[in-house]
């Protein structure tokens, strides 16, 4: 390339805002994050997109090792996790990942920020976007001068419920006195004082309250990075208004500068196709045969099962879902990670197999929106991750809901009650439950009210995210880095 082309590249790279997204390094807050960087790419932003080293492996071995390569005004850089070196195809302990990241990562953030802002054939760092758990992104960021927001890729109310750990603390309930509060009916005392949330419970608040350890490392991870969050110029909520609004206005009360735009993948259906907007960014192989089974189903006959990236279970509940499954004689398509069992691979008994071998469909991963948007999916048995929560909505549907830890317990008390589309699993899991859910859900006089709310909502989601709609106009009037002096006001 001649010195007159390297200029050309130059000022053309120089022409275009530059955001760098740094998310949390797990399935649910990489995908959430990725749509987001998508958005901005169609807006004329370059876009730098920051994982951990071990997810770069992860990636390249789910996409192929030439798929990070060749997007236009879109790249990938890696810092360290601060971990042991690992190849292990699945999810990092989340207490270790989250120590070490707020350990270890603001120094080596640093460093890659710098050197990209003294990069000359990209264009100046516009801003950094930072997961809401990523705060060393933002410190990093503030300490070079560069305009920050963060990203909270979890729900509102998940976001409310950690903001009350201090006060939790203060009023001598966390950390419990002993591990009798697991059963003696503590955890359904209800909590009538936190801001925006009805009804709830202590067992309702995200997880991390449920300790005997006052140096526990997730319950002061969330504790602190939330207020940290609260912090930033400003903070871009995935959510809408409709759904959540209650615990949005009192956010606001405390950190005036929040946006709500969700779900962020029906927003990205009106940007131009690209090699961008194309890209997944699933850290597992996706396997899209399961889509041809879909087809070949009845509308709304399909029991969709996924526990997410993280959930673990034992071997015995494992085969309880099995059977609740298969007794209730329904079609159910069924994602099991080999990971999801406990210190083992996942393996379901031979006679299970063969029972369920016309109507049943088993695979390590899938393109959950794709499946969640199919007509033959009635129900989905689901962790309650905020992701596939809003996935269910864009798609209607139904929940039975087996939260397993964080804000997922939230999300599934808000899924039950206020928006009246979800059933809870008891957590000692036993089949002879679950195939009564299954009918109930699919079946029951009950299930069908369930079904017609999923319906309502799909039809309010949709509406939120289409132009003019809240999220739509949340989205477009957020501090975006592609425009000229979005940060003024900071």
């Amino acid at each position: 390339m001649g010195s007159s082309s390297q200029e050309s590249r130059k000022t053309y790279a120089r022409a275009l805002a530059h955001a760098v997204c740094v998310p949390f390094p797990a399935q649910g807050h990489i995908n959430p994050m990725m749509q987001l960087a998508k958005l901005l790419h169609a807006r004329g932003a370059f876009v730098t997109f920051v994982n951990t080293e071990f997810n770069r492996r992860r990636l390249l071995r789910s996409k192929g090792p030439d798929s990070l390569w060749g997007l236009e005004n879109f790249r990938f850089e890696t810092i360290p996790d601060g971990l042991p070196p690992s190849d292990r195809d699945a999810t990092q302990d989340p207490p270790a990942l989250c120590d070490s990241t707020r350990k270890n990562c603001l120094g080596p953030f640093k460093e890659l920020l710098a050197r990209i802002k003294s990069d000359e054939v990209v264009p100046p760092v516009t801003c950094v976007i930072s997961d809401g758990v990523m705060s060393f992104a933002s410190k990093a960021a503030r300490d070079l001068g560069v305009p920050e927001v963060q990203f909270w890729t979890a729900s509102a109310c998940g976001f409310m419920g950690y903001l009350q750990y201090r006060e939790l603390v203060k009023r001598g309930i966390v950390p419990f006195k002993d591990e009798d509060f697991m059963n003696n009916g503590t955890l359904d005392d209800p909590v009538d004082w936190i801001p925006g949330m009805r009804n709830i419970r202590l067992r309702d608040i995200p997880s991390f309250i449920r300790t005997t350890d006052p140096n526990d490392i997730m319950f002061d991870f969330l504790k602190e990075e939330v207020q940290q969050c609260l912090k930033s110029s400003a903070i871009l909520f995935h959510t809408f208004d409709e759904l959540e609004h209650e615990v949005l206005e009192k956010i606001a009360d405390i950190s005036p500068r929040i946006y709500s735009a969700g779900p962020l993948s029906l927003l990205l259906q009106d940007i131009p196709s690209s090699s961008v907007k194309s890209f997944r960014s699933n850290l597992w192989k996706e396997d899209y045969s399961c889509l041809k089974w879909l087809d070949h189903r009845e509308a709304e006959s399909v029991v969709y099962v996924n526990y997410g990236c993280v959930t673990v279970m034992t071997e015995e509940h494992l085969n309880e879902f099995a059977w609740g499954l298969a007794n209730s004689k329904h079609p159910f398509l069924w994602v099991i990670r080999p990971d999801v069992v406990e210190s083992d691979s996942a393996v379901l008994p031979q006679e299970f197999l063969e029972e369920v071998k016309d109507r049943g469909f088993l695979t390590t991963w899938c393109p959950q929106d794709q499946v969640l948007s199919h007509g033959s999916i009635g129900a989905f048995l689901t962790h309650c991750g905020w992701n596939s929560t809003l996935e269910a909505f864009c798609g209607g549907i139904a929940l039975i809901c087996w939260p397993f830890f964080a804000e997922q317990q939230t999300n599934c008390r808000h899924a039950c009650t206020d928006w009246g589309i979800g059933k809870e699993v008891n957590q000692d899991v036993r089949r002879e439950e679950i195939e009564a859910l299954v009918r109930e859900v699919m079946e029951g006089v009950g299930g069908k009210k369930m079904r017609e709310n999923a319906k309502k909502w799909k039809e309010r989601t949709v509406k939120a995210a289409g132009r003019g709609g809240s999220s739509y106009n949340d989205f477009d009037r957020w501090p975006d880095p592609t425009r000229p002096d979005p940060f003024v006001w900071i």
